[in-house]
């Protein structure tokens, strides 16, 4: 079954407990956490603190995606949050095999993101062999709501047959856009994990649910 990741950067922070309890009954479900720095992306988000808040409140596996500039400040400090996975970006970072490591060594899943203009080909096969999830951009990364770039599609494709020649069984997360309309074309490009904010929280809390398995 697609995972499908709601992103709570579109989630109504006022009533954050209530947003994320709306998911109890949901299966096969990520929280996906933009930890963002006003650095590397023009806008700020939560960090510590409400990370270790939501790990109290839900029993889903949390994702947090990195959108900073120093992302290896952040592996010792969000250690003990019950994080799931830990994705950072592979333009911010100088020695990414070295990240992918010290992340290796405190969670359970390392993943590393590529920004739409980022080519595929930028990361060295063996790296692929290291990590557990790669998550595609479909979106420039910073704000949600915005429109889904046709482009990484094809680098959905490149990633889902580089994965089957190497004999990998990494995930393939796309993260942007998404919604009811193209989820079906995403997964049929290769897409393990489907990553939507607006789309899901645009409805009405009763409805969450439902959008998440429009999406599957």
């Amino acid at each position: 079954m697609t995972i499908v990741s709601p992103s709570l950067l579109s989630a109504d922070f006022l009533n954050l407990r209530q947003e994320i309890e709306a998911f109890d009954k949901a299966e096969q479900i990520w929280f996906h956490l933009d930890v963002m720095d006003g650095h590397y992306v023009p806008n700020l988000t939560f960090g510590h603190t409400v990370l270790k808040d939501i790990h109290k409140t839900t029993k889903h596996k949390l994702d947090a995606h990195l959108m900073v500039s120093n992302p290896e400040l952040y592996i010792d400090q969000f250690a003990n949050l019950g994080l799931h996975n830990l994705t950072f970006h592979w333009e911010a970072c100088l020695h990414q095999d070295s990240m992918i490591a010290e992340i290796k060594k405190r969670y359970p899943s390392v993943g590393v993101s590529l920004n739409p203009a980022t080519p595929l080909e930028v990361m060295p096969e063996y790296i692929f062999s290291n990590i557990d999830l790669l998550l595609i951009m479909s979106v420039n990364p910073g704000f949600g709501g915005q429109s889904f770039i046709e482009g990484v599609v094809d680098k959905i494709k490149k990633a889902s047959e580089l994965r089957k020649r190497l004999g990998l069984n990494f995930k393939i997360q796309v993260d942007g856009g998404i919604t009811d309309k193209n989820a079906k074309m995403l997964r049929q490009a290769g897409a393990d994990i489907l990553v939507a904010g607006s789309y899901i929280f645009g409805a009405e809390e009763a409805e969450y649910i439902n959008r998440v398995e429009s999406l599957r």
